[in-house]
């Protein structure tokens, strides 16, 4: 039985709404409210009582039948809205969001461009002009801000956007170095933005669009930073020079509070937190090796060796029982199994596995493989490569529409946004942009 035949089904089932009941409904509300005296011999408008302006001190015996009858009419209200709304045309003919999902592809280049996709319709909306060669972007929660990071050259700046609007706001300048690899993380409450800098992490407030004083983290480089789904806990990445291993630094997002670092292995550059936020993964590219952290405790478990060099992204399912690693160098991804934190055999993809995105369900991760000019499906159940599926000489990244089944590619060496159709793992039609397309993300 499908969605509508289910939503059919529910509809016949409730009966519609019919005026004697509302009149009964009435008529017991008020009755309420007036104590047991039917409206016709109240005489008029009856005074409220002094004492209901100091609720806390002191009331009279009206309070407590004015509030049953509040909730009574809430109820009763409720019940028949639901009704009468589920009895509507307009229900049974819109079943799902309101608005279709929005892409938004980051173009490198001078100026940089943000082209947004509708993918209702397949089209490329007029791009945005945003400062030169952006390279990551984040979403406020409802979806009504976007955060644009322009790496160089010259000094970094984060430009807002309204994305009701398609409008670029005033770029905010970052005036440290630039981060290297996701350094950008959203708040859970959308009211800050996070971007790792060069020995420091920027807060954005997100209402006035200003930056507030930096975290001081050290480091000359700052790579990946995260935070903890309660929104109590930012994780950075600090890699450090030569063979000497790197820390990630917590911090206190209460207090913008660095705490001590926890020390893990060389080069850090990615860091994925579990859903459940117990848990940081953090991918130590020269170790060949992923170190758990304990987010309770901010200590480092084990590390967990998962081969050659050149960890390069990693990515976890939607529901947090397996961490995917690439291994650019290999051309392997390694599924680890978050429970034991084990690492098991690793899947060929081929050289230079640049992304990791799975379906909603978590059936499925696709991979972009740039060697092969490829994106390779994996059946996460059985942990196998499904036939690679060729798409453009410059793809690298890879977004999954949220009803999971349309995969998005951005192809830089075409300038277009390739389709792929996930049921059937076939491209599909591509989408033109405004120019070198690198990154892509949907708006929540």
């Amino acid at each position: 039985m499908n969605e509508m035949q289910q939503l059919e089904d529910r509809y016949q089932a409730i009966p519609p709404p019919a005026p004697q009941r509302l009149a009964e409904a009435r008529a017991r509300v008020l009755t309420a409210i007036s104590g047991g005296h039917s409206p016709a011999r109240r005489g008029g408008r009856r005074p409220w009582p002094a004492t209901f302006s100091k609720l806390g001190r002191s009331s009279t015996g009206w309070l407590t039948p004015l509030a049953a009858a509040a909730a009574v009419t809430a109820v009763i209200v409720g019940v028949l809205a639901a009704s009468t709304a589920l009895h509507s045309p307009a229900a049974r003919t819109a079943v799902g969001p309101v608005h279709p999902a929005t892409a938004y592809v980051l173009g490198f280049g001078r100026p940089g461009t943000v082209t947004p996709i509708d993918t209702a319709t397949h089209a490329a909306l007029p791009p945005i002009k945003v400062g030169p060669n952006p390279r990551y972007i984040a979403f406020t929660p409802n979806g009504a801000m976007a955060y644009v990071v322009t790496v160089a050259p010259g000094p970094c700046t984060v430009t807002p956007i309204r994305t009701a609007t398609s409008t670029a706001l005033a770029p905010i300048p970052v005036r440290k170095g630039c981060p290297l690899a996701g350094g950008i993380a959203m708040a859970p409450n959308g009211k800050t933005v996070y971007i790792a800098t060069t020995g420091a992490v920027l807060p954005i407030d997100t209402a006035t669009n200003t930056a507030l004083p930096p975290i001081k983290v050290g480091g000359r480089t700052n790579n990946a930073l995260a935070i903890t789904p309660d929104g109590k806990t930012a994780y950075i990445a600090v890699p450090h020079s030569g063979a000497i291993p790197g820390t990630v630094v917590p911090i206190d997002l209460a207090t913008n509070t660095v705490l001590p670092p926890i020390k893990v292995g060389v080069w850090p550059r990615d860091i994925v937190i579990t859903p459940d936020g117990k848990t940081a993964y953090v991918a130590n590219t020269l170790s060949g090796t992923v170190t758990p952290i304990d987010t309770a405790t901010n200590t480092a478990q084990p590390p967990i060796k998962v081969g050659a060099q050149d960890l390069w992204t990693m990515a976890i399912t939607p529901d947090g029982r397996t961490l995917y690693v690439a291994n650019a160098q290999s051309g392997k991804v390694t599924p680890i199994d978050t429970a034991t934190n084990t690492a098991l055999p690793p899947i060929q993809v081929g050289p230079i596995p640049w992304a990791i995105a799975f379906t909603p369900n978590g059936k499925t991760a696709y991979v972009p493989v740039t060697s092969t000019r490829t994106v390779v499906p994996i059946n996460t159940a059985t942990n196998t490569a499904l036939r690679p599926i060729k798409v453009g000489a410059g793809s690298g990244d890879i977004a999954i529409a949220p009803d999971g089944k349309t995969a998005y590619v951005p192809d830089a060496g075409a300038g277009t946004v390739i389709r792929i159709n996930t049921t059937t793992n076939t491209v599909l039609s591509p989408i033109k942009t405004a120019m070198d397309p690198t990154e892509i993300a949907f708006l929540p």
